[in-house]
């Protein structure tokens, strides 16, 4: 099936390409001494970029006499979409990988009420101006997680975005969801190289918008690593195909249909396909707008004569890019602008109002009751940053229920609230979980296994947030010992652990980045990716209820394991 696939996807390659026309050139002109692009162009009634496009000059400003050029044919070609001496201007506003982070915060950007301010700003200053957000916008917070991206697209209709791309992320809810979330959007979301087993596209490709007659098409790329980074039955009868390819199909229909091609893209600069590799083999694209690596790239890379761009995440910057046509060039700079800087802007009133509307109407969502409790689930602070807790287990419990990883870790720093007897509501487990931090899986050694432990343990008997809850291992540390050094045995099912053998690790995307010095997660690729740790807690207490996880020496000192073997003789 997997090859069928592939076999008409480049029979459609082939007729595609067998549909484009050569252009037809009027004469033949040898560059004279003095002479520049612009005087030959004035002179055969053509522009610039004409001459340029025919002769493949990779720097207009660097011609020679003698050297001879092809003059296209005037006849039949389109009016230049601005005349000779004058210029359009138009500005990209762009965003990436906000991950439903809509407010100020901390740890966060400068919130979307800024970012609307923002584009007020532009706006004024010039009218031609495009919003566009790069993927990952849909998934990641409680506001967003609570009506599965609904808040987050009435707050980026009312911004005004105008077109946006896939991300991996926004499969979370699943491709059923994400076109309920299309359909609700004032804005297209773009994506070209995702197709259905229909061998249809499962969004619109590309969107044209026309600003003071010049046309800007934008087309989308989704990363192919969305089919591992989201739950398999998000994209269940989805192929994401090679995004270099896709993108050389797109180039090759828009060229002569728009004056400015844009990509918007979610494939970062790491990883199998990077926004870097279709600048580098794709011909004909002006700007990349890039999310997925969450890379702050202050004024863009130029590759070829592409700019790609990217800002970052959570709204610690907003791009800017500047587009100037004229002549037949295209003249591009970028820039960010900081979170600092927009912290200093007014709020837009409107989002504001609307993001408190938002939450009072959340509100109604946190009080629904998931489950029952007959005892205290603990998770003060000074409990699961220094031991094993019940609700740390069964955190850890539902992560390996979801993921069927063969162990389970995650920090108590995470945990921030205990569950009182009674009735468990959604606001509840959102007040225990409030990162918005989501499930992943990652393939690690013993050996690396034993240095999380280590990390993790580093500072006992005093709280450390990193102090780590498991589940599907035991572990005795001794404490004496110097850091580093304090783990004494690891068993899996009875079975000491094989410190060459490889383990599937769920864990947080907080950990698997690095965060709370588990350095050892970061250079391990992600195997999987699962929904909110919220959410996955949601669902295993409705299954599962509450009784299953309680605290049973999961994590032990070498002292309370002599206790309880005192305790099992006696």
């Amino acid at each position: 099936m997997k090859g069928k696939k592939f076999l008409v996807f480049f029979i459609v390659l082939a007729m595609l390409l067998s549909t484009m026309v050569l252009p037809a050139f009027a004469a033949s002109h040898e560059v004279m001494s003095g002479e520049t692009l612009y005087k030959i162009a004035e002179m055969y009634g053509v522009t610039v970029q004409d001459i340029v496009d025919a002769n493949d000059i990779a720097n207009p400003d660097l011609i020679y006499p003698g050297q001879m050029l092809e003059i296209p044919d005037e006849m039949g070609m389109e009016t230049p979409a601005v005349p000779a001496g004058e210029s359009v201007k138009i500005t990209i506003v762009h965003t990436n990988d906000i991950h439903s982070r809509v407010l100020e915060g901390d740890y966060d950007g400068m919130g979307y009420d800024k970012v609307a301010t923002i584009v007020k700003n532009e706006k004024a200053m010039n009218p031609n101006v495009i919003v566009m957000d790069a993927g990952d916008a849909f998934h990641g917070q409680t506001i967003s997680t609570l009506n599965e991206g609904e808040s987050i697209v009435k707050i980026m209709n009312a911004i005004g975005y105008d077109i946006m791309t896939a991300g991996n992320h926004d499969f979370n809810y699943g491709q059923d969801r994400l076109l309920e979330l299309a359909a609700m959007a004032d804005f297209p979301i773009v994506c070209s190289n995702v197709f259905k087993d229909d061998y249809t596209s499962l969004l619109p490709p590309y969107k044209i918008m026309e600003y003071d007659g010049v046309k800007v098409a934008v087309f989308g790329l989704a990363t192919p690593a969305t089919t591992y980074m989201t739950h398999p039955d998000n994209v269940v009868g989805l192929t994401f195909f090679d995004p270099i390819v896709i993108a050389k199909m797109m180039t090759a229909q828009l060229e002569d249909e728009a004056d400015i091609i844009v990509c918007l893209s979610h494939l970062g600069v790491e990883g199998e396909y990077t926004s870097e590799m279709v600048a580098q083999y794709v011909d004909g694209i002006d700007v990349i707008v890039d999310g997925h690596s969450h890379t702050v790239m202050e004024t863009g890379r130029m590759i070829n004569d592409t700019l790609i761009v990217q800002a970052g995440e959570y709204t610690k910057y907003v791009g800017i890019v500047n587009l100037e046509l004229k002549d037949g060039m295209l003249m591009k700079s970028a820039k960010l602008i900081t979170k600092e800087e927009g912290m200093a802007m007014e709020a837009d009133p409107g989002i504001v109002s609307l993001v408190d509307e938002i939450e009072a109407e959340n509100e109604d969502i946190t009080s629904v009751v998931v489950g029952s409790t007959d005892i205290v689930l603990e998770g003060e602070r000074e409990d699961v940053r220094t031991g094993e807790t019940n609700l740390g287990n069964l955190i850890t419990d539902a992560m390996l229920d979801v993921t069927g990883a063969d162990l389970a870790l995650t920090n108590g720093g995470g945990i921030r609230a205990s569950i009182d007897i009674g009735d468990i509501t959604k606001g509840d487990v959102i007040t225990v979980l409030p990162f918005g931090n989501y499930v992943v899986t990652k393939d690690l050694t013993g050996a690396q296994i034993v240095a999380a432990l280590e990390n993790g343990l580093t500072d006992y008997p005093e709280a450390k947030g990193a102090f780590p809850h498991i589940a599907g291992m035991n572990v005795v540390f001794d404490p004496t010992m110097e850091a580093g050094s304090r783990v004494v045995s690891v068993e899996i099912n009875g079975e000491p652990m094989d410190m060459d053998m490889t383990y599937s690790v769920a864990t947080n995307d907080f950990i698997a980045a690095g965060g709370d010095a588990y350095d050892m997660f970061v250079d391990e690729p992600i195997t999987g990716e699962y929904p909110g740790l919220d959410e996955v807690l949601i669902e295993y207490i409705q299954m599962n209820g509450t009784e299953g996880s309680p605290v049973e020496g999961r994590i032990l000192t070498v002292d309370e394991v002599s206790i309880l073997y005192m305790d099992v003789v006696a």
